[in-house]
């Protein structure tokens, strides 16, 4: 799996810890992390598609 390196202001990182760890809701950071980019990825093919944006597999 590839690694990337990223910054992220000190506000976020925080708001991010908050959701990781044995009482959160991903085990570490990397996993919080591909879950959103994840997240935010699908939710912009449903904008896109909504606003017929998408290719076909046809095309």
């Amino acid at each position: 799996m590839p690694k990337i390196s990223v910054e992220v202001p000190a506000e976020l990182l925080e708001d991010l810890d908050e959701h990781v760890g044995p009482d959160g809701k991903f085990v570490n950071r990397s996993e919080a992390i591909r879950a959103s980019v994840r997240k935010t990825l699908d939710a912009l093919d449903e904008i896109d598609a909504r606003h017929g944006r998408l290719e076909s597999d046809d095309e």
